[in-house]
Formats: structure tokens, sequence, C-alpha cells
């Protein structure tokens, strides 16, 4: 964070000293972006805003920024905006918002400078003065604008995912540089151009932009409020509630096709140990990437969520014991290839699995998250790192298990996701 705010600094000196006398209409279309900001910052209050990193649509009012005033604007208009955040939506860290307003501001600027040299190349091929406001009502100017506005998202993004990664952040990357992230990028300036042409002819004309930003703002606040409810903060799976009722109605449907289907219940051995030796932020980066392992291995018919602290469960659909027992040991066999770094050496995680099949071992889920629950137990009394099945004894006996015997024998030297044989006794 401190080289984003020593480059920042740098950045403002040449841009405050090659400011340009200030005008009139500057100032009355800086003031318009502003208070266009600060209405969308308002907008939020209203709606209400998710935990952690969030999409916003700010950008609707930095591009005309820093297409349409000297480049020492952009680094000005997100002070008050960040300011509003802090004290309108919610206080975080100071230094946080600090450099968020300093990683806009810088993108701001360098994407200013490369439009407004656009500018002075097209003056000089003119041989007259041309503004920002005529470059952007031609075609070289759109796509000039286009490029400025793109430098801006790529430059911002690269130092904030920079950041995040130094912070040991694992979700959030997904969020600032995953498909979804480019689509609203995309989204972002296009109304960001348009508000730029608009306040080109007129600064009143910003009216026009502003709904539609509100709206769409408005839309993108709904969603990530949605997915905050359903979804656990820290490693992005579904959260308890939210996988107790999809997995309730997966069984459902299995029960009314009369298809098998089987939970799992997955166990991070030792987590506590690896929290008190080496802290919470080691033990975050754990979770998300056993997570990031668990959700890599299965189909996209089947169910994951966190079910609390270190625990995970699985809804496996159109699964009988031979592929329970197979997807279980492949999900152990990778999670313990798993080294992730710590700063003080690598770390070996190790998962145990307890296995429930419907409808052997129950017809609720309650019943199947009873039963994986006591074969995740005896994975742990066992020795912890493997897969076990509960010991089942009389008419509802398993096939191919006796009283007593591992569902799972022991680890063998072969990866089993790669031969793809269950590692089940035979009958």
């Amino acid at each position: 964070m401190g080289a984003v705010f020593v480059c920042a600094l740098a950045a403002a000196v040449p841009a405050l000293l090659a400011l340009p006398p200030v005008r009139a209409d500057d100032l009355l279309l800086f003031g318009g972006l502003v208070l266009c900001a600060a209405l969308c910052v308002e907008g939020m209050r209203r709606l209400g805003s998710p935990q952690g990193v969030t999409r916003d649509l700010f950008g609707a009012w930095w591009f005309p920024t820093l297409l349409l005033l000297p480049p020492a604007y952009a680094m000005l208009v997100p002070v008050p905006v960040y300011l509003l955040l802090q004290y309108r939506i919610r206080r975080i860290a100071a230094h946080r918002r600090t450099f968020n307003a300093a990683s806009v501001g810088l993108a701001g600027a360098a994407a200013s400078w490369v439009f407004h040299l656009a500018a002075a190349d097209a003056a000089a091929t003119a041989g007259g003065p041309v503004g920002a406001a005529e470059l952007l009502a031609t075609p070289e100017g759109v796509l000039a604008g286009v490029a400025a506005c793109v430098l801006f998202s790529v430059v911002n993004t690269g130092i904030i995912a920079t950041a995040v990664r130094l912070s040991g952040g694992g979700a959030p990357l997904r969020m600032l540089c995953g498909r979804e992230a480019v689509t609203v990028g995309g989204v972002e300036i296009c109304v960001g151009l348009t508000a730029a042409v608009l306040a080109g002819l007129s600064t009143p004309l910003l009216v026009l932009a502003l709904p539609p930003v509100l709206m769409l703002q408005r839309s993108l606040l709904f969603e990530e409020l949605q997915a905050a409810a359903r979804n656990d903060p820290k490693t992005g799976l579904l959260n308890a509630t939210t996988w107790e009722k999809e997995a309730e109605l997966g069984l459902q449907r299995a029960r009314r096709e009369n298809s098998p289907a089987a939970v799992l219940i997955v166990d991070i051995d030792h987590f506590k140990r690896v929290n008190d030796t080496y802290g919470h932020l080691v033990g975050d980066q754990i979770l998300q990437a056993v997570a990031d392992t668990l959700g890599g291995q299965l189909r996209t018919g089947d169910l994951i969520g966190r079910f609390g602290g270190e625990e995970f469960v699985v809804l496996l659909s159109d699964a009988d014991m031979a592929e329970a027992c197979r997807v279980a040991e492949r999900l152990r066999y990778r999670v313990g290839l798993l080294r992730p770094p710590t700063g003080q050496g690598e770390i070996t995680i190790t998962v145990s699995v307890g296995i429930a099949l419907l409808p052997l071992h129950g017809e609720t889920l309650v019943d199947l998250l009873t039963i994986a629950d006591l074969a995740l137990y005896r994975a742990k009394d066992e020795g912890r790192d493997r897969v076990r099945l509960p010991v089942a004894a009389g008419p509802a006996a398993i096939p191919g298990q006796k009283r007593g015997e591992d569902a799972v024998p022991e680890r063998r030297p072969a990866d089993p996701a790669v031969t793809g044989e269950p590692r089940v006794l035979e009958a």
C-alpha cells in the first residue's frame, strides 16, 4: 500500500504543476460529477452494502472526469467520494479508504494523460485546437476514450488485486478478475462514455445519465446482498442455511425419481492447531484453498457448502456407494496435495470424510447428516486423513462391508483420481 501512496503523491505533483488556469466551466463540470457520485453513494446507503469487496459503477463519473478535464481533476475526484463512502456507508480502516482513493487517482491520472495526449495529436493533425469534448464526437475520439477507460480499469484492478493477494485474500480476487467483473467493467465503460459525451455537450445533461446509473448500481447491490445472504464470506461457498435448503430440495428430487444420492461431511484435520500455530489469517487461506480444491473436484450438479468452522458438506446427486467412495477418496487425495505457504514453511493439509447414503442410511437430510457425522467421527478415531462409511449391522448392512471393517482401506501409492477405482471392499 505504501508504494501506491508514494506513486500517487509523485503523480499528483506534476499533475498539479501542469494544471492549466482554473476555468469556471471545468469547476462546474467537476462539481456536477461529484454531485452525481454523491447521489450514487446515498443510493447505496439506502439499499445497504455487503461486507468485503463490492462492485460499483463510480466509473460512470470517474471516466468523464479523466476524459473531459485535466489529469489533476482525475486525482482529486475520488477524495470527496471516498470520504462520503467512509462516513455515509460504512467506516473501515482509514488506510484502506486512502489506498482505494489513491489507486483510483493514480489510474485516473494515467488514463487522463493518455487521452489528452491523443487529443494533442489530433489537434496537431487538424492544425488547430481540438478539445476533449470535440474529440469524443469523432470515431477516433471514441476509440481513444475506450482505450483510456480500459487503461484505467486495468491499472486500478491490477493495484487492488495485488494488494488483495499480498494480504492473503482469495475469494475477492475472483470478484475483481472474474468473468462477471469483466462484464460489469464493460457496462461501466459504456455508461461512463455516455455520461462523458452528454457532459461534453452540456454539463446539465448529466441529469440524463444519472437515473440509469442509479438503477444499474441498485441492481448490482441487490445481487450482491442476495449473494451475501446465501454464501459464506470466507470461502464463497453456500452457507449452512442455504446448503440445507437446497440439499433438501435435491433429496426430494432424488426420492421422487428413485435415484441414489450421498451426503459427505469433510473436516480439516487439526485445524485448530493450525490457527494456534500460524494465526487466523493463515487459517483463512487454508479454508479458501480447501474450498477451491473441493469445489474443483465436483460435478456441476453436486452441492457443496461450508457447514461451519472447518467442516464442509457435499450432496452428491445420482451417486451410489461406489461413486460416493470414489469421489470422497478423490477429495481427500487432492486436499492432501495442497502445500499452502505460511511464511514459516509449507503446511501439510489433510481431511477426514464421513459418508451417508440415500436411502440406505436414511430418507431425510437430518438422518443423512447424523449418519455422515458418525462416520466422520469414526475416521477421526481411526487416525484421520481417511474416508469412512458408518459401521452397519442387521438388515441394513452395507454390501461388501463387514462389521467393524473399513469402508476404504489405507491410502495406496496410486492416485485413485487417476485410476478411477473406488476403494471399497469387494463382496
